[in-house]
């Protein structure tokens, strides 16, 4: 399905030029470009999953997060077991393949939680991919039961996990991470935990949240750091680019300027970061907080994965971004552009063409 990217790397300089001054028109043509060269059979895929949040309680406070309650606040929940069992109950009836796992970083539970857990739902239902935890939520399992990460990792793997999301990344500047989650991990802590995961053979996702107070250079050490993680174990499937979601967010109260970006400035970045990322085979869209059709569009500006159905959404949903889509619904915005819609799963293997 996919060969190997043969363009010329861009170096920092290069990228930046092309962010502050190439014409959106450009930028599309340039990475569908290397888009096509690394997808030459003209194929869009998709997954079916359900992004299952098993608890919203959370000590980090990141201020860009509208999601997080603290223990003993209104509304603070850990999902039980069979509550997740029903949600994925229900994942299995449309066909889900995946379910992505991640929630608040709880102050209280320690790895025999999340193995057991993990492990429930690995034994009861071995045709979902468990695809989860995030780098800060395994950072915190660790230091909570005072053992490495790698440690932690590979008892997670051990009991089911399959592979990694890349949530709390954001922007990999610490320059900016010192600002919107200064409680969450630095820059090479992220890196680390990632890094050891691909050691072990687990592989993961990178992710990046622009629209928050970080400049077109900490955009471009984001890109810088993933990149060369990269080029050393090829442990990342995909590249995902969100737009930070305001409404209802401290970020907000505390930058009353900040406004939800651009469809002309998520699409332009999207385009650089297919150009940028010559070692990342995947670039998915992030239709969740763009919208179907802008979703639609980044499928001209170098992704090739439409992402998932996203049957149930929790973080972005509660900033103020709901929109929803289904497979039919996926299927035919591909089909419109004139690509091939598949079904995917974790490891971007096709299950079905349609």
């Amino acid at each position: 399905m996919s060969s190997t990217n043969t363009h010329k790397r861009v170096s920092n300089d290069e990228i930046l030029y092309l962010m502050q001054n190439a014409s959106l028109k450009e930028l599309g043509l340039r990475a569908n470009q290397i888009r096509d060269s690394l997808h030459s059979d003209k194929t869009i895929t998709f997954v079916i999953d359900r992004n299952i949040n098993y608890t919203n309680a959370c000590w980090v406070d990141c201020k860009f997060c509208a999601f997080k309650r603290r223990l003993g606040e209104e509304g603070v929940y850990v999902l039980s077991f069979a509550e997740i069992d029903s949600k994925i109950d229900e994942l299995l009836e449309i066909g889900g393949t995946q379910i992505l796992f991640q929630g608040g970083v709880h102050p209280k539970l320690k790895i025999e939680w999340y193995e057991e857990l993990v492990s429930h739902i690995h034994t009861k239902y071995p045709q979902i991919t468990i695809h989860g935890f995030s780098a800060v939520e395994i950072h915190y399992i660790a230091k909570i039961s005072k053992i490495s990460v790698q440690e932690a990792i590979l008892r997670l793997q051990k009991a089911g996990l399959s592979s990694i999301p890349g949530a709390g990344a954001e922007i990999l500047s610490d320059r900016v991470r010192d600002i919107i989650a200064p409680k969450k991990l630095d820059t090479k802590q992220w890196l680390h935990i990632h890094e050891e995961a691909h050691k072990l053979g687990m592989k993961g996702t990178a992710t990046m949240m622009f629209g928050s107070v970080e400049n077109d250079e900490d955009i471009i050490e984001h890109w810088q750091n993933i990149r060369d993680l990269q080029d050393k174990y090829n442990g990342f499937r995909a590249f995902i680019l969100w737009s930070f979601q305001p409404d209802n967010t401290p970020l907000k109260g505390e930058f009353p300027h900040i406004q939800r970006a651009s469809s002309n400035r998520y699409l332009r970045l999207l385009a650089c970061s297919r150009i940028y990322l010559d070692n990342f085979v995947n670039i998915q869209s992030s239709w969740v907080t763009q919208g179907p059709y802008i979703g639609q569009l980044a499928l001209l500006f170098g992704a090739n994965d439409l992402g998932s159905t996203m049957m149930e959404e929790n973080v972005v949903s509660s900033a103020g971004a709901c929109h929803s889509m289904n497979q039919a619904e996926m299927i035919k915005l591909i089909k419109d552009l004139g690509y091939k819609p598949a079904k995917r799963d974790t490891a971007y293997e096709v299950l079905k063409y349609y």
